[in-house]
C-alpha cells in the first residue's frame, strides 16, 4: 500500500484527492494546505481517515508517507518538489513542472540521486481520444502532417500570479510533444494584457517543430465561449479533436488537396492544373472514454509501487517547460522568433 500525501486543495487539489481516493493500491493519509478548514472539508468527503497538516516540513520529516502529490501554485514548485525528494519521498507535480528549465534540471537530478519517482501532470497524454490521435499519426492516416492548430479558450478562472500562457499552454505543447515524438525547434508569441497589467489574458503563440510542421495556439481566459479544438491538417486527411464534446472528441475528415494525375479528367482552368480539392467521407470514431486524471493517479501509484518510469517523467516536465520559457522571452520581446536548443 501506498501511503499519499497531498500538498495544495486549493482549485484542481480536490479533483486529485477524489481520485487518489478511489485508486488500488494507495492510501491517502495525509492532506496539508494552509487553509485549515478547507482542508478538513476535503478530508470529511473523501478520506476521513487522513491526518490534516499544515506544515510542509512536518510533511517531509514522517517516515509514513511514501509519496506526495504536489497542487500548488506554480512558484512553489521546486521549492515543494526538492524538499519531497530530498526526504527520500516520490513526488507528483501537476503542470507545470516548475517556472524554469533548470528547475526542472534540479529536480530531475534530486530524483535520480535519491532513487526516487519524479512526475509532472501531464494529464492529456492519458486521454484516450489523444492515444488514439497518436496510432493514427504513426500509422500514417493523415500522411504527412502539414500544421496544427489549437484553441484552449474559455471566460473565467482570472489569474494574478501567472498568464494564460503558464495557465493554458503547457496542456497544448505536452500534447504536440507527444504525438510528433519531438520537441520545437523554434517559438514565437504575443500577448495583451486587459484586466490585469503585466499578466496576459490573451496568448497568440507560433511554434516550428522539425520537418516543417507549424503549430499555432490561441490561449485566454477572456472568451464567450469554453473551447478546447485541436485541428490537424495532413496531405491525405485531416483530423479535428474537440474535447468538449460527449460523443464525437474525434473527427477524421477525408479530405484534402490531390494532384492532377490522381484525377482521370483534365482540368478545366489553369489554376487546376497542379491541384484539385478531394472530399469524402467524416468519420467519428467510436471510443470507450475512461477519465484521464483516474488513468493518470493510477499510473503514479503503479511506478511508485513497481519502480517503473513515468510516461510523463521529469524530463517531458523539462521539454514543455523549455518551450514555455522561450515563449515567455518571446512575450517579453514582442514576438521575437526565439530557437530552442
Amino acid at each position: 500500500m501506498v501511503n499519499l500525501a497531498l500538498v495544495g486543495l486549493g482549485y484542481w487539489g480536490p479533483n486529485l484527492v477524489r481520485n487518489f481516493a478511489t485508486i488500488d493500491g494507495a492510501r491517502i493519509a495525509a492532506l496539508c494546505d494552509l487553509d485549515v478548514k478547507r482542508a478538513e472539508a476535503i478530508r470529511k468527503r473523501f478520506c476521513p481517515s487522513a491526518r490534516i497538516i499544515a506544515d510542509q516540513r512536518v510533511l517531509a520529516d514522517d517516515k509514513d508517507i511514501d509519496a506526495v502529490v504536489i497542487a500548488t501554485p506554480i512558484r512553489t514548485h521546486y521549492e515543494l518538489g526538492a524538499l519531497f525528494l530530498e526526504s527520500g519521498k516520490h513526488v507528483f507535480i501537476e503542470k507545470p513542472l516548475a517556472r524554469t528549465a533548470d528547475e526542472c534540471r534540479a529536480l530531475i537530478d534530486r530524483a535520480d540521486e535519491h532513487k526516487r519517482v519524479l512526475m509532472v501532470g501531464h494529464v492529456f497524454e492519458y486521454n484516450v481520444a489523444v492515444r488514439r490521435i497518436k496510432q493514427y499519426l504513426e500509422a500514417g492516416e493523415l500522411g504527412k502532417l502539414f500544421y496544427v492548430y489549437s484553441q484552449r479558450v474559455n471566460l473565467g478562472r482570472i489569474q494574478h500570479d501567472v498568464n494564460a500562457l503558464w495557465s493554458f499552454a503547457p496542456h497544448d505543447i505536452s500534447i504536440m510533444n507527444y504525438w510528433l515524438g519531438q520537441e520545437p525547434l523554434r517559438v514565437a508569441a504575443r500577448g495583451f494584457s486587459y484586466l490585469n497589467a503585466g499578466v496576459e489574458d490573451v496568448v497568440f503563440v507560433t511554434l516550428e517543430y522539425p520537418g516543417g510542421v507549424g503549430a499555432n495556439l490561441h490561449l485566454a481566459w477572456l472568451d464567450p465561449r469554453k473551447v478546447r479544438l485541436m485541428t490537424m491538417v495532413g496531405s491525405k486527411k485531416m483530423l479535428v479533436y474537440d474535447d468538449v464534446s460527449l460523443d464525437s472528441k474525434i473527427q477524421l475528415y477525408d479530405k484534402g488537396i490531390a494532384r492532377l494525375d490522381d484525377f482521370l479528367d483534365g482540368p478545366e482552368t489553369f489554376a487546376e492544373f497542379k491541384f484539385q480539392i478531394r472530399s469524402g467521407d467524416v468519420v467519428t470514431p467510436a471510443i470507450q472514454f475512461d477519465e484521464p486524471l483516474q488513468s493518470e493517479c493510477q499510473h503514479f501509484v503503479d511506478c511508485v509501487e513497481h519502480n517503473r518510469k513515468p510516461m510523463t517523467d521529469g524530463l517531458s516536465g523539462l521539454r514543455v517547460v523549455k518551450v514555455l520559457e522561450a515563449a515567455e522571452e518571446s512575450l517579453r520581446r514582442y514576438g521575437k522568433q526565439i530557437e530552442l536548443s
